[in-house]
């Protein structure tokens, strides 16, 4: 289960799914000029294609995945966090990639606009008892569903995450494969990133902190959103 130790070169630069590579997105100091941090966008390429590896050894699922809609998503900045009671999918992958903020974010801070996140796809998944919260400042935007007979349904369902926990096993499990070789869920990519996919997913006591999500289809049986003075 150790990913391979190479490392794209600078020729050979993987590029993030719907926002060009990541060359052209160079990491910079807020209100210092400008200037970019070419180490730190580096390190970011190789940490890039460990995050996968290293959540795969510690035997938890990520549902996240970039581009399956063919559009590009500027992120906000402001992560959000999910929640479920169980989790099951056909079709599941996971690779590394960046987000990217609209220029100008004041969410930035000091990193450059871009943020580090697992890219994981699930062709078609199953929840039980979903809940989302974004915290607004001082209150939180909290969304349930499919807490009783009716589950939440998704197809094409991909999140971007910077931390996930959760009971997770997979049948089928391939790892080391190359991102852009993809199959499972009908995403690949960045060439020469390390992935892995599985025919099924199951996560119980699933717990996100996520940047993005999108979905073919999202079914939402019991929806209820309201304002709370806690999230998730």
């Amino acid at each position: 289960m150790a990913m391979s130790p190479d490392v794209p070169s600078a020729d050979n630069t993987p590029e993030n799914p719907g926002s060009g590579s990541l060359s052209e997105t160079p990491d910079t100091t807020g209100g210092t000029g400008g200037t970019p941090r070419r180490g730190r966008v580096r390190g970011r390429r190789a940490a890039m294609m460990a995050v996968p590896a290293t959540l795969a050894l510690a035997g938890i699922g990520v549902l996240t995945a970039q581009g399956v809609l063919g559009v590009t998503l500027f992120i906000s900045g402001m992560p959000f966090t999910v929640t479920a009671k169980s989790l099951d999918g056909t079709g599941f992958e996971q690779f590394g990639a960046l987000d990217t903020m609209a220029d100008g974010s004041p969410n930035a801070g000091d990193t450059g606009g871009q943020v580090l996140v697992v890219t994981s796809a699930i062709k078609k998944a199953t929840l039980d008892g979903l809940c989302q919260s974004v915290d607004l400042g001082g209150t939180n935007l909290l969304i349930k569903a499919g807490n009783g007979s009716s589950k939440v349904q998704a197809t094409d369902l991909t999140t971007d995450s910077t931390l996930l926990t959760g009971d997770a096993s997979f049948n089928n499990i391939e790892i080391g494969n190359d991102a852009s070789t993809l199959t499972k869920a009908g995403v690949q990519g960045p060439i020469g990133v390390f992935s892995q996919q599985a025919d099924t997913v199951h996560i119980d006591n699933l717990r996100q902190t996520n940047y993005k999500t999108t979905a073919g289809t999202f079914t939402l049986p019991g929806l209820k959103l309201s304002f709370s003075d806690t999230g998730c």
